[in-house]
């Protein structure tokens, strides 16, 4: 049997193909966000993606990959730059090698607290600085993620009062010229680490000491294998919750409006926790039952490089310094 088809019989036949196949606008798929960091699933900013995603789920499905499994630490922003990553949390010391000018903000010092952070990204000057980054780097920034302040925790009982009385100490910094200077400056010997292998570092030997935020001890279990906290308040600890340029331009500016809003509000509640969490910390509250003691913070140490005074318990101003349990 011979079957012939007229053009106009094979259009209406193409259609109705075509449309058998059309998802209804609902339930077509979402845009992918892949967002990398080297912080583990239990990280209090873990938590803030986990936010984050729920704010923005009705527009795009967020699919976070931490402790460094899709990127190492360090790689993340370039993997931005060639379109191989939609999110990050980036380390202001990566973008600095990219834009030397960015170098003073990670200096040693520079901010005071959580609230001077974000007030100096929410001036003109900050601006300035982010769309530095948009323009040179191709990178959109959302915001700084503070993750508490940086302190010194050392595996050696050693009795720690200024800058001299740190040398020799092998002391765990990121990778990076800015991370290893800023360990120089407080008087150690900077040792280059990923995240992810310090507590073997110490447990090991390979480094006699590593600075991290309050939180981050904790959540990474590294009071396990230190004898003391010396409360050097160096550095406030921040990244930048950044997007991929060609991802933040694919969007509505209503859709970049809610996604900066998620943003917004998933950062303020991750610098409430860290706040929270910090002090009961470092005021010697017992949080958990290994959780290490460290007494009441008393005034930063001089805002100089040069100079580290150390608080002992008989109150005297500076620092202060406390033995594990």
């Amino acid at each position: 049997m011979d079957f012939k088809i007229d053009r106009r019989s094979a259009l209406k036949a193409s259609a109705a193909l075509a449309a058998a196949y059309v998802l209804p606008a609902g339930a077509q798929a979402k845009p992918t966000i892949r967002f990398a960091a080297v912080f583990s699933d239990k990280d209090i900013r873990a938590g803030m993606i986990q936010m984050f995603a729920k704010e923005v789920e009705g527009d795009f499905k967020v699919e976070p990959f931490y402790n460094g499994t899709l990127f190492k630490q360090g790689t993340e922003l370039v993997a931005l730059q060639r379109d191989n990553l939609e999110m990050g949390n980036i380390a202001p010391q990566d973008i600095s090698k990219q834009i030397p000018a960015w170098s003073i903000l990670t200096s040693a010092y520079l901010f005071r607290d959580a609230n001077h952070l974000n007030s100096f990204f929410a001036s003109d000057l900050g601006a300035q600085m982010k769309k530095m980054v948009e323009d040179e780097v191709k990178v959109k920034i959302l915001g700084p993620t503070f993750f508490g302040t940086r302190q010194v925790g050392l595996k050696p009982k050693k009795k720690i009062n200024t800058p001299a009385d740190m040398a020799g100490v092998k002391l765990r910094m990121p990778p990076g010229d800015a991370w290893q200077l800023l360990g120089r400056s407080i008087g150690a010997n900077p040792t280059p680490m990923a995240y992810a292998e310090v507590y073997t570092g110490l447990q090991t030997g390979a480094i006699d000491g590593q600075d991290n935020p309050l939180p981050n001890v904790q959540n990474m279990k590294f009071y396990e294998v230190m004898s003391q906290i010396v409360l050097t308040s160096h550095l406030v600890g921040y990244d930048l919750l950044s997007v991929n340029l060609k991802t933040w331009q694919s969007m509505s500016p209503a859709k970049q409006k809610a996604f900066q809003a998620a943003a917004d509000k998933a950062i303020a509640w991750s610098a409430t926790e860290h706040l929270k969490r910090s002090w009961p910390m470092a005021s010697g509250s017992r949080v958990s039952k290994s959780t290490p003691r460290t007494s009441t913070p008393s005034a930063p140490m001089r805002r100089r490089h040069t100079s580290v005074r150390t608080r002992r318990r008989t109150g005297r101003k500076g620092c202060s310094r406390r033995s594990m349990p």
